[in-house]
């Protein structure tokens, strides 16, 4: 089925985006800079559009079960296992991130794109035999990773999955890509133009064209066990939801590392800006500028605005973000015979854009996670989730702001917009996403061999967070959900009217070692106590 393109106006308003909100973004900051500077607070000082998202937060809690507050409910739309369409398909394992793309415009009908993490060799492949896996025993591990398209619809005032549904299918790592970018077919990645799957998916993002970028995060223990190419993972992949037709690509200009996801936004000139964290402790933020600029009316041919273009990384000391080109990096590696064996073209630059990252001044960071663009002012948000290396066992979420309003610029100032512990209520924010009213809603990742002890005792399990960025409370955390034992709540995406919520309940019971007994049974779907990952739809907001 094919889709119309986004326009800016729509693109922000499936991030959820009110109409005054959505005046300003379409202008730059336009009407907003006639009362305040691009640097003043008081950008975010507006009243809000709804009077929805009115909640009673709820305490921490270590309930085996998905908690939410008094007039929320929640239903299971699929787990592990389900078939999701006509051909026998089934839902991958560790859902993720989520994307609702609406049919015909529809709030209570469309396709769910969900990313699929990594399995766990107790309930997925098995353990290794003799040492390694077997060829059946990797084909089991990469088909349940990579991402599945489910149809999803309200029938009988129930969210429902289609399973006999003809758009729905898999990308999962036995489905072939193409190479985009300066790696396409460079001995950085052994000559590829193509490469085997995608897997260890964790966020994403949604395209101007309506299209979803899927992020490889930790990859290295996939592509090891099944003997694959590790230069050819740790990208950024595009897929359109809609249309099987469309190659699958990755996209090598956007970097290689430890992917979280991918936030598109627009310069002031036009040209296509990505955000992006990389996964991992002493890591980088960076970000992508297209060398085009983006037209509507080209619809998914803008899709090779992110074949070139260049790859910054953020340099919080100077306020200044970095350009990772090979004359910049041979430059600074100069004298040093090894670095300019491993730094020869612009491809070994991005398949190794850490290193270049680190050699050209980069500012190491506390595991930059989710980074998402404010519908409201334009400002950017990164969760940092933690790094006990240095002690910042809780985390925060810092806020940058870019010269003049322009994704585009070179020079930045940022803050500190919140910080996890016992003040604050949460620990180790991951995942983030906006609402109309401007409030940020973050999930956390605290490891589940650390949930309820030592420092992270008085959080209870992983939960989900409001954290309002206008009016008296901003910065403040109310905590709207809590998750099952030892699961990760991620991925959360709202339909375009806001009064559904989609969520991934990932990793229940993760730290169970006999099947018999194991330490969650959530959510108790087809019978038996196996703890299976699975979507859910939770409604019960009011405007």
């Amino acid at each position: 089925m094919e889709k119309k393109p986004l326009d800016r106006r729509t693109f922000l308003t499936y991030l959820g985006t009110g109409a005054t909100a959505l005046a300003a973004a379409t202008s730059g900051l336009g009407v907003l800079t006639e009362k305040a500077n691009a640097q003043s607070d008081s950008l975010m000082r507006m009243k809000p559009r709804k009077k929805g998202f009115k909640f009673h937060p709820i305490a921490p809690t270590d309930k085996d079960e998905l908690v939410l507050p008094r007039g929320y409910k929640y239903e299971v739309i699929a787990s592990y296992g389900d078939v999701i369409n006509k051909k026998g398909d089934t839902f991958g394992f560790n859902n993720d991130f989520t994307m609702y793309f609406p049919i015909e415009d529809s709030s209570e009908h469309g396709l769910l794109w969900v990313n699929h993490e990594y399995t766990n060799p107790l309930y997925v492949e098995g353990e290794k035999k003799g040492g390694k896996y077997t060829a059946a025993q990797i084909e089991k591990m990469l088909y349940n990773q990579g991402g599945s398209i489910i149809e999803v619809q309200v029938k009988n005032g129930k969210w429902t999955l289609n399973k006999n549904s003809e758009l729905a299918r898999r990308v999962t790592g036995l489905t072939p890509f193409a190479l985009t970018g300066p790696a396409k077919g460079n001995a950085a990645v052994s000559g590829a133009t193509s490469v085997q799957g995608t897997f260890a998916n964790c966020s994403g993002g949604r395209t101007l064209w309506n299209t979803v970028m899927s992020c490889e995060e930790n990859y290295e223990d996939t592509s090891d066990a099944a003997g694959l190419n590790q230069t050819h993972y740790g990208w950024v992949i595009e897929v359109d939801p809609f249309d099987p037709s469309f190659k699958v690509r990755k996209h090598t200009a956007l970097g290689r590392f430890n992917h979280e996801n991918a936030s598109m936004g627009l310069a002031k000139d036009g040209r296509v800006v990505v955000y992006m964290g990389d996964d991992k402790k002493d890591a980088c933020v960076y970000k992508f500028v297209s060398k085009g600029k983006y037209v509507e009316a080209k619809g998914k041919e803008n899709s090779k605005l992110l074949e070139e273009g260049t790859l910054y990384t953020a340099d919080l000391q100077k306020g200044k973000w970095v350009a990772l080109t090979i004359e910049a990096v041979r430059e600074k590696a100069a004298g040093k015979a090894e670095l300019l064996e491993k730094f020869k073209t612009q491809a070994d630059v991005v398949v190794n854009a850490h290193d270049a990252a680190i050699l050209l001044g980069a500012t190491p960071t506390d595991r930059p996670e989710d980074v998402e663009i404010s519908p409201l002012d334009q400002t950017v948000f990164i969760a940092h989730t933690n790094n006990d290396k240095h002690g910042n066992i809780h985390g925060h979420i810092t806020r940058f702001f870019e010269k003049d309003g322009d994704h585009g610029a070179e020079d930045f100032d940022f803050e500190i917009f919140a910080a996890g512990g016992r003040q604050s209520g949460f620990s180790a924010p991951d995942n983030l996403t906006f609402d109309s009213n401007a409030n940020l809603w973050t999930v956390t990742d605290i490891s589940s061999s650390k949930l309820n002890s030592d420092a992270w005792t008085s959080f209870g399990n992983n939960g989900m967070f409001m954290i309002p960025t206008v009016g008296p409370d901003k910065g403040v955390a109310f905590q709207f959900a809590s998750a099952p034992k030892e699961a990760e709540l991620t991925g959360p995406s709202f339909t375009p009217n806001e009064r559904t919520l989609f969520l991934s309940v990932q990793h229940p019971g993760e730290e169970t070692e006999d099947k018999a007994n194991p330490t969650s049974t959530w959510p108790q779907v087809r019978g038996g106590n196996q703890p299976r990952p699975s979507v859910v739809a939770i409604t019960g907001f009011r405007f």
